[in-house]
């Protein structure tokens, strides 16, 4: 169902992902995953739906087994994308919301490494939390949940009282897994594409504001 005006969510803390979330990093993603697939004769196509949200050593991993040193290529392909700022964008209403919230209550919850946040964070000119999970934080990433209870757990609060905002199916089911509300960004992917379990969805999170009510965060669509 979309989240529309007089609807209300109430929640302790917020947790987004990234990329899809709160930048629009698509067309750096097409052209850096799409080369990459090209050179391991892979269909881009069907690779950068299942790639993203995903950590770059498990997508590798995934579609190019015989790669010899995962890692490596991971760090190859992470640089590229952090190098390559070409029309990187915030995600409509990204500024507005975070500048909403007191700083420690959001953290960031993102499948690219530390410097590729930081680098498109800066490019948008979003600030970097307090709280700050990366590819780096987790053994296992989406749609492991780790990432969304370290999240939380970075925030001193329990999953179960946390949103968790996402664009992407392999982050959605992490961030159900953890037990956090969800509220489904369909900005890479139709409404009815992504994988949603019922929860609420925006196009983007322009119209979304939260205002502190105690010690809890009403989040509204205005």
């Amino acid at each position: 169902m979309r989240f529309e005006s007089g609807r209300q969510l109430t929640a302790r803390g917020f947790l987004f992902d990234m990329d899809g979330t709160l930048v629009d990093s698509g067309a750096v993603v097409e052209r850096v995953w799409g080369a990459w697939a090209i050179r391991h004769g892979l269909d881009p196509v069907g690779l950068l739906p299942v790639a993203h949200g995903r950590r770059a050593i498990e997508t590798i991993r995934m579609f190019a087994p015989s790669v010899r040193d995962p890692e490596a290529e991971a760090r190859i392909l992470e640089d590229a994308e952090r190098l390559d700022l070409e029309g990187l964008v915030e995600i409509p209403g990204a500024r507005a919301l975070i500048a909403s919230l007191p700083p420690e209550r959001w953290a960031l919850v993102t499948s690219a490494d530390a410097a590729l946040a930081r680098s498109r964070l800066a490019a948008c000119g979003l600030p970097v939390p307090r709280v700050f999970i990366t590819a780096e934080s987790v053994e296992r990433g989406k749609p492991d949940p780790r990432c969304y209870q370290l999240g939380a757990e970075g925030l001193g609060l329990d999953p179960a009282d946390c949103i968790v905002f996402e664009d992407a199916d392999a982050g959605l089911a992490a961030g159900r897994a953890a037990g956090a509300q969800i509220v489904a960004v369909a900005s890479t992917q139709s409404a009815e594409g992504l994988d949603r379990k019922g929860e609420l969805w925006v196009p983007d999170l322009s119209g979304l504001q939260a205002r502190m009510d105690g010690d809890w965060l009403q989040l509204n669509h205005v």
